[in-house]
């Protein structure tokens, strides 16, 4: 069966699709269409733009799978998927047309606990400069993002960070109200 896989979608740009919402339906068939056994979907929600201003808001949404695919071929994977659905990757943390984040490969720790800890510690003036250039898992700011932790809470509230060593339900409720506030879902 493989190890559970959690995947954070997004979009705030139509695509060939329709509405983000669409697109993110769509990308969810696509990815169980490349081998990926789709167990759990969240709810969608509208979120703020991050950061604010940026563009539009965005819709999101998260999803637990299962598969034999490597951390890496299911990211080569995933980059298939975002250009299929027209993600150019022009800006960080632009507006996009569909977005697809790998939060959690099982307990994997990736490359190792010092590189992840560091990716995770970047100030914010370093992290609009800074992208890495392996896979980072799991995914070093997804335990500050209430646009992740919300929906992630619908799907897999009790997975536990494996170097936090907090749940998905923890990291999310000690995020500000208003943040947790801005995600409304759908």
């Amino acid at each position: 069966m493989g190890q559970e896989k959690l995947i954070a979608l997004g979009a705030n740009l139509s695509s060939a699709i329709g509405s983000p919402a669409e697109t993110l339906r769509a990308a969810i068939e696509a990815l169980s269409a490349s081998g990926e056994r789709v167990l759990r979907v969240s709810r969608f929600f509208a979120t703020p733009c991050f950061p604010a201003g940026a563009g539009p808001d965005y819709v999101n949404a998260c999803i637990a799978a299962s598969g034999e695919a490597s951390a890496a071929e299911l990211l080569a994977r995933m980059h298939r998927i975002e250009h299929d659905f027209g993600r150019e990757r022009e800006q960080r943390w632009g507006s996009r047309s569909l977005d697809l984040d790998l939060l959690a490969h099982g307990q994997e720790i990736a490359p190792d606990a010092a590189s992840q800890s560091q990716w995770r510690g970047l100030s914010l003036d370093e992290q609009k400069v800074s992208a890495p250039e392996e896979l980072i898992l799991p995914h070093p700011r997804m335990h500050e993002r209430a646009f992740v932790l919300v929906p992630l809470c619908d799907i897999a509230p009790d997975w536990r960070h494996p170097l936090l060593g907090q749940t998905v339900r923890e990291l999310c409720a000690a995020l500000p109200q208003q943040a947790r506030d801005e995600v409304k879902p759908l």
